[in-house]
């Protein structure tokens, strides 16, 4: 047997919805495509469908003790100093230098709940 499904997409989950959607709807700039207050918000992006929820009471503990993410919303951008620009201007420069990796250059950013932002410019 095989899992079947239609679609897969990111979630991430934060106590602190209303800061976090602010950030990516800054980064993106643009509104989410659904939001439920205080509950949820979606961002339809180009290849990534991107949600943002508010854990239930019954659930908040799994996320309150998290200390770190474990995932890397990766971006693939056409000018790597252009995206550093946007999310220093932001409040959330990149704490590191660009780093060379087989694929292009890029660096490690991270969203207000730590959640890691690789931004990837290809050579």
């Amino acid at each position: 047997m095989v899992l079947r499904y239609t679609e897969v997409f990111v979630a991430i989950a934060t106590v602190n919805l209303e800061n976090l959607v602010d950030f990516y709807t800054q980064l993106f700039g643009e509104k989410p495509s659904t939001v439920i207050p205080n509950v949820y918000a979606e961002f339809q992006l180009t290849g990534l469908r991107l949600g943002i929820f508010h854990p239930k009471k019954s659930h908040k503990s799994e996320f309150a003790n998290a200390t770190k993410s474990k995932i890397s919303l990766c971006f693939e951008v056409s000018n790597l100093e252009d995206a550093i620009a946007h999310l220093t201007n932001l409040g959330y420069p990149p704490p590191g230098e660009i780093s060379i990796a087989s694929h292009g250059r890029e660096i490690y950013a991270y969203d207000p709940e730590g959640n890691r932002l690789i931004l990837h410019e290809a050579e």
